[in-house]
């Protein structure tokens, strides 16, 4: 028998457990460790609530949860509760897919001011992460700016500029329910260092914006290229900016405003004693399409600050780590030492991107460790000696469906569903 250790319980964990279980089967044990009580990381934290279609992944997932040879163990953080050392003593191989929880900083004076959030903060506060529970973004001001050019600071700015009615059928929870529909945001401002044709945003969250039934996207034609430029751009690219020009003919006369500020370059904010306003550099892109400071300078009001520009890993004792993400080749980091995912190559690609990542690690596991093969390593055996020991108390998968089905039941008294927020709620859901 062989036993494997993933650790990090989203995409990329759960592409790589699959991965392992088709090659093993019956012949290998693979625990995927989180230090939550709730499996899925991205896929409940970071997707967005009215994107149910993308959560529906999960669904995947559970059969690889419910697989024989698969068993999760949760409410377990590794480098307090347990190191990477002792994990390769008790696993024949360790698989970190611990994902980029954090938020790039700006690097610009004023971030630390109240009023700015970073996208992980702002999107965990509004999909219930544990961490993010009380966070309570100001959102009476009539003014907010995102910061970014990809699809979180769209769900970010979307999110901002819903109506109640349209997050009807999403899982948003019940706090930041009640805040955004009490919020007095009327402008929300996309800032972006370059311009439309550099944007990393996908055309069906950009169509999204055209729909909305209280918010307009508003753009400047002035700050796109002539219409025949589109044609060598990536064909979603070249989509996407088509639905950018689009925007010019949309009704404006809405309540709220979603406005895409291009070459903007954030450069300060300021306030007193808080965010109010971003002082921007106008840019212009030079010939290797780097945005450059062209010295204009211009104020943007904003009581809310979300930056959306990036984020990292979490480093871990004792594993190389450098850029925001462990060091590694091709995955491997060192010896039966791996990672996957946005732990293995940074915060890029979508959910569907870490399937093959996972696979090219399990690939490299098997070859190794060839299926039949056996050790006297311990495994779950020994890592749940070792939590007791230490006073861990670890969650399963069945204490998960428990939390669940609270979180069910507790959809029945409103819309949306109402999920739980914070780690002692859970582990009360499984009558601990």
């Amino acid at each position: 028998m062989r036993h494997f250790a993933v650790v990090g319980s989203g995409p990329a964990g759960f592409y790589t457990a699959e991965a392992l279980e088709k090659a093993y089967g019956e012949k290998a044990r693979i625990d995927i460790l989180d230090r939550y009580p709730v499996p899925y990381g991205l896929i409940r934290f970071g997707v967005a609530p009215d994107h149910q279609s993308l959560k529906a992944v999960s669904k995947r997932y559970d059969k690889v949860a419910e697989s024989a040879g698969v068993d999760f163990i949760g409410n377990v953080t590794i480098g307090r509760d347990v190191s990477v050392a002792e994990l390769l003593e008790l696993y024949d191989a360790v698989i970190l897919a611990t994902g980029a929880p954090h938020d790039r900083k700006l690097g610009i004076p004023g971030e630390d001011l109240p009023g700015v959030v970073g996208s992980a903060e702002f999107v965990g506060w509004y999909n219930g992460h544990p961490a993010f529970a009380d966070l309570d973004p100001p959102l009476e001001g009539t003014h907010a700016a995102v910061i970014g050019n990809g699809n979180v600071a769209l769900d970010c700015a979307r999110i901002l500029s819903k109506t109640r009615h349209e997050f009807e059928g999403s899982d948003i929870v019940g706090h930041a329910l009640h805040a955004l529909d009490h919020s007095a945001i009327r402008t929300i401002t996309l800032l972006g260092r370059r311009g439309p044709h550099q944007i990393a945003m996908t055309p069906k969250e950009l169509g999204e914006l055209g729909q909305l039934e209280q918010a307009v996207p508003i753009i400047e034609t002035a700050d796109f290229p002539p219409i025949e430029a589109d044609e060598p751009l990536e064909p979603g690219l070249r989509k996407s900016v088509t639905l950018l020009r689009g925007f010019a003919d949309l009704d404006a006369n809405k309540d709220k405003r979603i406005v895409f500020d291009f070459f903007a370059k954030p450069i300060a904010i300021e306030g007193d004693g808080r965010a109010e306003r971003i002082i921007v550099e106008r840019t212009v892109l030079d010939d290797s399409g780097s945005a450059r400071g062209t010295g204009e300078t211009y104020e943007v009001p904003a009581s809310l600050v979300v930056s959306a520009i990036g984020y990292s890993t979490s480093p871990i004792d004792d594993v190389p780590f450098e850029s925001g993400k462990f060091v590694n080749r091709q995955g491997r980091i060192g010896d039966r030492l791996f990672a996957v995912g946005w732990a293995r190559r940074g915060p890029t690609g979508t959910i569907g991107t870490n399937r093959p990542d996972g696979y090219e690690v399990a690939d490299q596991v098997v070859a190794e460790m060839v299926p039949g093969s056996y050790s006297d390593r311990r495994g779950a055996e020994g890592l749940k000696a070792v939590l007791a020991e230490r006073g861990v108390m670890p969650t399963d998968y069945d204490d998960w469906r428990k939390i669940e089905e609270t979180e069910t039941a507790n959809a029945r008294h409103g819309s949306p569903r109402e999920k739980l927020v914070r780690v002692e709620d859970w582990l009360k859901a499984t009558g601990r």
